[in-house]
Formats: C-alpha cells, sequence, structure tokens
C-alpha cells in the first residue's frame, strides 16, 4: 500500500478516467501522493487498532487518529504553504477530553483493585464495552 504513489505520474497534472488532478503546493502529483499516503496508512492502521483494541484505554488512540486526520486535511488543502504546522493546537480540545477520561478510567481500576480482592484482567473485563457487532461499535463512540 506504501507504493501505491509509484503509479502516480510526475507531472504537475494528473489525468486519470474519474478525476484530474492539480498539485498546487507540492508541483507533482507524485510527491503528492507520496505524501498523502504517508498519512493516510498510519491513519488507517490506527483505525484498525483503535476499533479491534480490547483493552480499556483504547480512547487515547483518539489523540493520533485526530492528529492524522488533520494532516490529512491540511494535505488536500490547496491553499496551506507549510505542512504539519500548529497542529497541536487543533489537538487541545481532543486531548483535554481524551486524557483526563483515561486517567478517570484508571483511577477508578486502581481503587478497586485496592478495595476488592480480583486480578487486574477481572477489573478490565468489567470496564470493558463490548457491542455485538461493527455498528454497534460505531455507534459507541458517536
Amino acid at each position: 500500500m506504501f507504493y501505491l504513489h509509484e503509479s502516480v505520474p510526475d507531472t504537475k497534472t494528473w489525468n486519470t478516467f474519474f478525476f484530474i488532478y492539480n498539485s498546487g503546493f507540492f508541483e507533482s502529483a507524485n510527491v503528492a501522493m507520496w505524501v498523502l499516503t504517508g498519512k493516510m496508512i498510519p491513519l488507517y492502521l490506527f483505525f484498525l487498532w483503535f476499533f479491534t483494541c480490547k483493552h480499556w484505554w483504547y480512547h487515547a488512540l483518539l489523540v493520533p487518529i485526530a492528529m492524522y486526520i488533520y494532516q490529512t486535511y491540511v494535505i488536500l488543502n490547496k491553499d496551506i504553504e507549510s505542512i504539519d504546522s500548529n497542529q497541536l493546537v487543533y489537538l487541545i480540545p481532543i486531548m483535554a477530553i481524551t486524557i483526563p477520561s483515561i486517567y478517570l478510567i484508571r483511577a477508578q481500576i486502581f481503587n478497586k483493585i485496592n478495595s476488592e480482592n480480583k486480578s487486574f484482567e477481572e477489573l478490565e473485563e468489567e470496564f470493558k464495552l463490548t457491542p455485538k457487532n461493527f455498528w454497534g461499535k460505531i455507534k459507541e463512540y458517536f
């Protein structure tokens, strides 16, 4: 998948049967697709990890997912001149919700460990939400 960009010509305009891509900032469709695949492949892998993770801390994966979504948006925006800049400012609201939530879940787990005689795996099983199907898991997050 990482080498998909090699099928793109090294020209400013890329004509295909479905669309015409005119690279603005990169001045080469090949370079633009190389940068785009460099962002989309980790984003795909993070989504896969997020939806298949069985651990209680999987919401921490929302931070890099949001970062890669923002970076992809910046790449696709033709008016932008610098890539990967000021992205932390846009991630602060997501991190402000995700990080305290994870800390509170962790605190609850360790309070139960100290007050009850259960193993960590049993407590993790209590906190784990398991929907019945793929759409149930998507509805759980949105």
